[in-house]
């Protein structure tokens, strides 16, 4: 039998394209965004469930946890860069509350959130994966912020969990192809700087995030956790 496999955020993008490695492999999807036209043809297409659900909604997020028997791998995908929060005749510090809230509701929040909605759902053996990025370490302001911040959550939440047998990780994905991150287009020459940052000199793809998903949540990523991972193409390096 396939394993439940709940993937927040995953009507587009990255979040899509892991919902669909899963899927492929047998694994029972359940997919959640926030527009239904959205969930409703990424979950017809991938032949996978679907659930409308806001991740930084508490009584949303407790409703799609109760429609759940248990839940063998969690891979919070939802986040992004929110909404311009300004608006005419806002005073500045105003709008840059806003601004950060809405980041770290959509950053850090809805991963927390999900997460604990399903904790008592872990059977031993699973897996949270959380979608970070390479904006927590460098440029990344509010956003690169709340980023930080899930990993250091994740850090304390693998702590708690890995004694039921449970995995916690972190995927910080650099530059992705293939997703609605910049609201558009990238202009040329930036996208050649970001490309000229890696060692691989191409950009990723949501492929490549989605394979490393289906890995840590595979036997032979069982004692990896408390990480974050970082799939940039060498764009930042660790040691």
């Amino acid at each position: 039998m396939g394993r439940t496999v709940l993937v927040t955020g995953g009507s587009s993008g990255i979040g899509r394209a892991v919902a669909a490695r899963f899927a492929a492999a047998g694994d029972e999807v359940c997919l959640t965004g926030r527009r239904a036209e959205g969930v409703g043809r990424a979950a017809a297409e991938l032949g996978v469930r679907g659930v409308v659900c806001d991740a930084t909604d508490p009584v949303a997020v407790a409703a799609l946890a109760a429609g759940l028997d248990r839940v063998d791998v969690l891979v919070n995908a939802a986040g992004g860069l929110p909404p311009e929060q300004v608006g005419e005749g806002v005073p500045p510090l105003v709008g840059l509350l806003a601004a950060w809230q809405a980041n770290l509701a959509q950053n850090l929040l809805g991963a927390v959130l999900t997460t604990e909605a399903v904790r008592d759902l872990f059977v031993p053996g699973a897996a949270v994966i959380s979608l970070g990025s390479l904006g927590a370490e460098r440029r990344g302001g509010a956003y690169g912020a709340a980023k930080a911040a899930l990993a250091a959550w994740n850090a304390a939440l693998s702590a708690q969990l890995a004694p039921r047998g449970v995995t916690c990780n972190v995927i910080a994905a650099g530059y992705v192809e293939g997703t609605g991150f910049f609201g558009g287009p990238v202009p040329e020459e930036r996208r050649r700087a970001l490309i000229e940052e890696t060692h691989t000199k191409r950009p990723g793809t949501v492929e490549d995030i989605a394979a490393t998903a289906h890995f840590l949540a595979s036997p032979g990523a069982r004692h990896l956790t408390g990480q974050t991972l970082h799939v940039n193409g060498g764009a930042y390096t660790t040691r």
